[in-house]
């Protein structure tokens, strides 16, 4: 199937539109002070490593005070760096000493809820007369004695938690540490716009926004109805899936929301500040919603796609098809492959599809974003029993995002140059001595890392891949093939995802610039051969 060209914008593209963007689940990337736990003076040691790879921004997951009962996403004070990360000091050192290095920082944004131990809490729980009173869900007993709604919480169990103190019952959509707040309340969206001030005072240049459409719940807190065709293997189990989530999530009053939030970090426009919302893709209509009618919205709902892509089974083509068919003139992409809720691409996809989908990732048109240990192949840790730290698996077993959480590997040595030796790191890491960390890669000229590397180089010295337009090509059954132009410059990529050999015809003379297994830098004239999950950057000619 040929698609007309989607065209790049042509004003100067913003850095996160030309740019590559990299996760950092932050108690997972280097252990500066040798507890065995990450930290954010660790991040501060390996910014010449994200420098080297050729990153134009690092997203850092939370660092604020927290009793951590769900890793930081429970916020008892959003105005400070828990102690287990740092100061404020050694934050404010991070973002200089980024921006030295022309990486921007992008900071999580946690709305929806808080933890129990957070002061607005505490007070809301003491009164129902007090001036924070409102500022959670708080309601009565049904006269029937049951709960006030069906709702159910991510993490398990009814979204509903008795309060002996208030005589109510609170929502929590998460955990019954992480009581939601009440956006309807104009008291509680002054406070939360305050904090992304505060944050943005301090340099950041931009906020990833967890659980965007959660904010905005149906007024009259309406049941779910059933979903009549649920999937027990869905991303959140079967308990969660037995009900269609349509008034406790993406409620069209979270839009006027987030527009003002938009108009809030676009008060400074020299600062180029990006919004990236963590909304669900399943259903396209409702994660266009919000970009935004005029694209007033957020820069960058993310976009899940390719996460939840059956690797094993076929070209990620249509998926792609989908999306640039669905945009809005003038919307521009972002893809993932990975992140800190979700299992390692290289374990759903295994090793050589792997690479095959890094390149995808890198060359598509849109704003890549890296999963930290994605450029080295890292695939999901086995965690025994007794060292489980997710609550996810503890309250819906199977669930628990740990086994991608683990710490990022820089050498190979047993505690993987990620803390001091003889210290237990908070989670296990994979094996030693596999070749999967930093030095060994990154000596390695064939490696994943000198792969994922040298295509950013190509996106860097390429218009056509940083900001070109898209073109899907005719190519054989498992192969995913595609046009990015810019002016003169028109780049090819061919990437077999199929277990067997192929012959694509081109048309045209070109080169290969790079390919996945880092062996060929070949012409080619009308047909271009790719081996088995191999992919390949070329330039056409004629």
């Amino acid at each position: 199937m040929r698609r007309a060209p989607v065209t790049a914008p042509r004003a100067r593209l913003p850095w996160w539109q030309r740019g590559v963007l990299y996760e950092i689940y932050t108690r997972s990337f280097l252990d500066e002070d040798g507890d065995g736990v990450g930290d954010l003076a660790g991040v501060v040691e390996r910014l010449d490593y994200l420098q080297w790879l050729g990153v134009d921004g690092i997203w850092l997951t939370p660092f604020y005070r927290s009793p951590m009962c769900d890793f930081g996403y429970d916020i008892s004070d959003y105005l400070d760096v828990d102690p287990v990360f740092g100061t404020l000091e050694t934050f404010d050192v991070l973002v200089a000493e980024a921006h030295r290095r022309r990486i921007r920082v992008i900071v999580d944004y946690v709305p929806n809820h808080t933890s129990d131990q957070h002061p607005w809490f505490l007070e809301s729980r003491s009164s129902r007369e007090g001036p924070r009173s409102d500022w959670y869900i708080w309601r009565d007993i049904r006269q029937d004695g049951g709960l006030p709604n069906n709702w159910l919480s991510l993490f398990g169990g009814p979204a509903w938690q008795w309060d002996e103190q208030r005589q109510q019952y609170y929502l929590h959509t998460f955990l019954r540490e992480q009581p939601d707040l009440n956006w309807r309340n104009p008291e509680v969206r002054h406070a939360m716009f305050d904090v992304a001030r505060f944050w943005m005072a301090r340099g950041v240049d931009g906020f990833r926004i967890d659980v965007a459409g959660a904010i905005m719940k149906d007024p009259d807190l309406r049941d779910n109805p059933a979903n009549q065709q649920p999937n027990p293997s869905g991303a959140f189990g079967s308990t969660w899936g037995a009900q269609l989530h349509v008034n406790d999530f993406n409620h069209p009053d979270a839009g006027g929301i987030w527009r003002l939030f938009r108009t809030l970090v676009d008060d400074d426009p020299g600062a180029e500040r990006v919004l990236m919302a963590e909304v669900s893709s399943e259903h396209l209509p409702t994660w266009l919603r919000y970009y935004g009618d005029r694209l007033d919205g957020f820069h960058q709902p993310f976009g899940f796609h390719l996460l939840h892509h059956d690797w094993a089974r076929s070209s990620p083509q249509p998926v792609v098809e989908r999306v640039e068919a669905a945009l809005p003139r003038g919307a521009w992409p972002n893809w993932v492959l990975g992140n800190h809720d979700q299992h390692r691409v290289a374990s759903k996809a295994g090793p050589e599809r792997a690479r095959a989908a890094m390149l995808l990732l890198l060359t598509l048109r849109g704003t890549p974003v890296l999963y930290y240990g994605d450029e080295l192949g890292l695939m999901d840790v086995p965690i025994p029993p007794e060292r489980v730290r997710d609550p996810w698996e503890w309250t819906v077993p199977g669930q628990g995002r740990d086994a991608a959480r683990t710490p990022m590997p820089w050498d190979p040595s047993a505690t993987g140059g990620f803390t001091r030796p003889g210290v237990q790191p908070w989670l296990p890491l994979g094996a030693s001595g596999r070749g999967l960390d930093v030095a060994t890669q990154s000596a390695d000229p064939a490696s994943m890392l000198s792969m994922t590397r040298e295509v950013i180089r190509l996106r860097r010295e390429h218009p056509a891949l940083a900001m070109g337009s898209y073109r899907s090509l005719d190519a054989p059954e498992g192969v995913f093939a595609y046009l990015r132009r810019a002016g003169e410059e028109r780049m090819l990529m061919a990437i077999n995802f199929s277990g067997g050999a192929v012959d694509v015809a081109v048309r045209q003379h070109g080169r290969v610039l790079l390919s996945s297994t880092m062996d060929r830098s070949d012409s080619f004239a009308c047909e271009l051969s790719l081996r088995p999950f191999e992919g390949v950057v070329g330039v056409l000619e004629s």
